[in-house]
């Protein structure tokens, strides 16, 4: 064999493997054989097109044995409601809101143009997609990831899934349930009984479920009356009733507002609605300002405004909102007292209807009364009294402000004076020192008074008594006598304070709410705190008892101790009365009003009642005295007050 050949052959041996290096090859060559430094690491273009046919094959699997292992269940079974019970503080049933407020309507009674509203708004690409949105799944998995919302990105097949078949947990399982279904719903249902079946399950707000209710809840019509600007209002307030119903604050209208102008553009932009019919909407369609719901129609009478009140403090404390209320099966322990709420909504009624005449004195018409009682030793709220009935009457007037708390307001101004050193004898410009001004009704002194201290160092002390700080006027010449709005819950807790010495509580309303058997936390009652110092609360009481017994005549309560109060007098030129009285156990706040429809402004008190009725204060010492009398005051406490009392001289305002 020639040199060249044996070269050849000797190259040829060198560069085929042995049997034996056969034998040691591996599976998988990686890291890389025959590769240096970064190189050997990198993995070849056919180990990654391997990894991501195996992981792609992987995945379909996956995905197959998931879409055939999950069937759809029994929509009418996924979708039943249950009820709210709200408990009476001795334990025993006040109401259950069983009636979920939905009113089931077809496709063709809801306007085209609310369809599409909702569709532009939610799901601008329902009638061609498949039913489901990738990005959305992995929107929501990146921010469940993440502690944030899983909210937005959805499409309204997938929206009426979860509404119809699922729970409303934010977790990886269910978003994948609902991915996968919404797929077969797709596949097993028209996109029109998608999409009725999407408006009758949605949450509007106002505990109105589905489109029907809605529109009655905003609009006081049914759903077929409803106009494209009206269904326009309605698709926003999807994205969130607590943020987008105009009526809860000025922030929600401004959103709710953008939002509406914001979908009517949208229309146009996808093509459901042209420039020129989306010209003649420009302005806003203000809903009712009160909720027309029904779910408490079977209740009447007080109910409505105490699940109003508890409701209320549930959402405060716990983080739960008005649509998982609405879903029901929270059972709610309360602290109204049966026999109190009864009582006061008789004392009331009883008052009105024996000192008033609105069918022949034009002064008796639009009176209204708001009153609440409050445990001093804790901050319980016992009572309320919120208006006629909640299903006629909406605005809960017990635990609503806007109506000047006048010459009651002054005990704050007094305790505020005392805590800064204020020697109780001293003489204001009156020759009345500020007890005497105080039950006389003189607003010089406290003018003075208030200009000494400053209205800053007042508001700090009635802060600290429980007022609401949103509820204090700002501080002109006339804050010290009383131009701040608290609600008649608020006043009768601040009022509290000074019944126990200058121990605060905030009022509280609910002991505890349970669902399926699992307590919801945060509904631990309120602490106390030292708000003022005993001896300016104890000088408070005692011209306060003074006050009451100029007001009242000397009313005692069951253990022999003299009632205390604040009041307005005929003195005050604010168009309210309020009468506010405590004996050691309980603080009760009554007001009274006048409104006149239309008008914003509270109408005049002169001639309410009748000339015996100083401006209708008369009329609240009356309901607090018959609210009192059978639980707290001793059998014939007080007198009743029939004729007007002569002014104060000297200091009047």
């Amino acid at each position: 064999m020639g040199t060249h050949a044996q070269t050849a052959a000797a190259k040829e041996a060198r560069e085929k493997p042995s049997a034996k290096s056969r034998r040691r090859r591996r599976l998988i060559d990686y890291p890389r054989r025959g590769r240096r430094g970064v190189r050997r690491w990198l993995p070849s273009w056919r180990q990654c097109l391997s990894v991501f046919l195996l992981t792609a094959g992987a995945i379909a699997a996956l995905f197959a044995w998931v879409y055939a292992s999950v069937d759809i269940p029994d929509e009418n079974a996924a979708a039943s409601q249950e009820a709210n019970v709200y408990y009476w503080s001795d334990g025993t049933q006040m109401v259950s809101t069983g009636e979920i407020n939905r009113q089931s309507v077809d496709l063709d009674d809801v306007p085209k143009p609310v369809r599409d509203a909702v569709i532009a708004a939610e799901n601008a690409s329902f009638y061609s997609d498949s039913g489901v949105s990738p990005k959305g799944l992995v929107r929501a998995v990146v921010n469940m990831a993440r502690g944030q919302e899983t909210q937005g990105g959805s499409t309204i097949t997938q929206q009426y899934v979860k509404n119809t078949y699922l729970s409303q947990d934010q977790t990886y399982t269910r978003k994948v349930r609902e991915f996968v279904l919404s797929l077969k719903v797709d596949r097993s249902k028209s996109k029109d009984e998608i999409l009725q079946g999407y408006l009758n399950s949605s949450w509007f707000g106002r505990g109105a479920y589905g489109i029907e209710a809605a529109a009655h809840a905003y609009y006081g019509i049914p759903a077929r009356h409803l106009n494209p600007s009206q269904g326009a209002l309605l698709a926003a307030v999807l994205k969130g009733a607590e943020q987008y119903d105009p009526s809860l604050s000025a922030a929600n209208h401004r959103r709710a507002k953008a939002r509406w102008a914001w979908i009517l553009d949208r229309q146009v932009t996808v093509g459901l609605m042209s420039g020129r019919e989306r010209a003649k909407y420009r302005t806003f369609p203000e809903p009712y300002k009160q909720s027309r719901s029904t779910s408490l129609s079977g209740s009447g009478g007080q109910t409505g405004y105490l699940v109003d009140v508890a409701n209320k403090y549930v959402r405060q404390r716990t983080g739960l909102t008005d649509k998982d209320l609405a879903r029901g099966g929270y059972a709610i322990h309360t602290t109204f007292d049966k026999k109190r709420v009864l009582t006061l909504a008789r004392s009331v009624r009883d008052v009105l209807r024996r000192d008033l005449d609105p069918k022949t004195r034009k002064e008796d018409r639009g009176v209204e009364v708001g009153a609440a009682s409050v445990r001093t030793r804790d901050g319980a709220v016992l009572a309320l009294y919120g208006g006629p009935d909640a299903t006629r009457h909406f605005s809960n007037n017990a635990d609503t402000s806007g109506v000047p708390a006048g010459s009651a307001f002054k005990p704050f101004v007094l305790a505020a004076a005392l805590q800064d050193g204020l020697n109780p004898k001293r003489k204001g410009p009156g020759g009345m020192t500020p007890g005497e001004a105080l039950v006389k009704g003189g607003n010089a002194t406290y003018t003075a008074l208030g200009d000494d201290l400053g209205a800053r160092r007042v508001r700090e002390v009635a802060e600290d008594a429980g007022m609401l700080r949103s509820s204090l006027a700002r501080g002109d010449d006339m804050f010290p006598l009383g131009t701040s709005t608290p609600s008649a819950v608020r006043l009768a807790s601040a009022y509290g304070t000074f019944a126990r010495g200058g121990l605060q509580h905030d009022p509280y309303s609910v002991t505890a709410v349970t669902k399926d058997g699992e307590e919801v936390e945060g509904l631990e009652p309120p602490r106390t705190r030292r708000a003022l110092d005993q001896r300016a609360a104890g000088t408070v009481s005692r011209v306060l008892r003074d006050a009451a017994t100029a007001s009242i005549g000397p009313a005692r309560g069951l253990d022999g101790q003299p009632v205390a109060a604040g009041r307005t007098t005929d003195q005050d030129r604010f168009r309210s009365a309020w009468f506010v009285g405590y004996t050691p156990q309980v603080s009760t706040a009554v007001t009274l009003f006048r409104t006149r429809e239309g008008d914003p402004l509270l109408q005049p008190l002169s001639g309410v009642g009748g000339p015996g009725s100083r401006y209708g204060n008369a009329l609240t010492e009356r309901i607090w005295l018959g609210a009192l009398r059978g639980v707290d005051l001793a059998p014939g406490a007080g007198p009743k007050v029939e004729e007007p009392r002569a002014p104060a001289s000297g200091d009047g305002g």
